[in-house]
């Protein structure tokens, strides 16, 4: 699929041609820099690796891969497929890449929650539901396991745990608005990740 790297800039609200309120993210799509073409000649696959974003410290590895380009050093580097252009090294890829009223995915990495319990991370009700007298056990998880047989606790059980900080893609999510000259991107609904997080958009 082919698509853009992004950078999530927050969430605010537009009226459509109905006067109806709809929630929408902004996202910084590209320019993206052509880093790497893939050919099947040499790599068995068609595919072009984009960058995005300045590097401050560089190595001299990234810095000279960066140089067949014409380009500095980028700090998300991501490959994609299925363009129907044909781009070249150190071709630049902008947000008009999309279309206003069409549907792109978007994957990014989910706001990190630290551990939580049973509650938060996997919608239990608490002991007893929370009722008859319960003391001390409102967001307790109860009993996790048989008794002497098997005499162990079955592997995915849901317990307590680190929760968030995964990879997570979101689907046909409608593009509401280009805004070609600020490489802005306005998308319906929200987008999995924190405030400056990086975004893969596909389509």
């Amino acid at each position: 699929m082919s698509g853009l790297i992004g950078k999530k800039i927050g969430m605010t609200s537009i009226f459509d041609e109905n006067g109806k309120n709809i929630p929408c993210t902004v996202i910084q799509a590209g320019p993206c820099v052509v880093t790497q073409v893939r050919t099947k000649e040499v790599d068995g696959y068609e595919a072009l690796q984009l960058g995005f974003d300045d590097k401050k410290t560089v190595g001299k590895a990234a810095e000279g891969h960066a140089k067949k380009a014409g380009t500095v050093a980028k700090r998300k580097v991501v490959e994609f497929q299925g363009y129907n252009e044909d781009y070249k090294l150190g071709d630049s890829v902008t947000v008009e890449h999309f279309k206003e009223g069409e549907f792109v995915d978007i994957a990014g990495t989910s706001k990190g929650k630290g551990f939580q319990g049973v509650v938060k991370r996997h919608g239990f009700g608490g002991v007893g539901q929370a009722t008859h007298g319960q003391h001390n056990r409102l967001r307790a998880p109860g009993s996790i396991g048989a008794a002497s047989y098997p005499a162990r606790v079955f592997k995915g059980m849901k317990m307590a745990g680190r929760m968030g900080g995964e990879r997570v893609k979101v689907e046909n999510l409608r593009v509401l608005k280009v805004v070609a000259d600020k490489n802005l991107l306005v998308v319906k609904g929200c987008v999995p990740g924190s405030k400056n997080s990086y975004v893969i958009i596909s389509k």
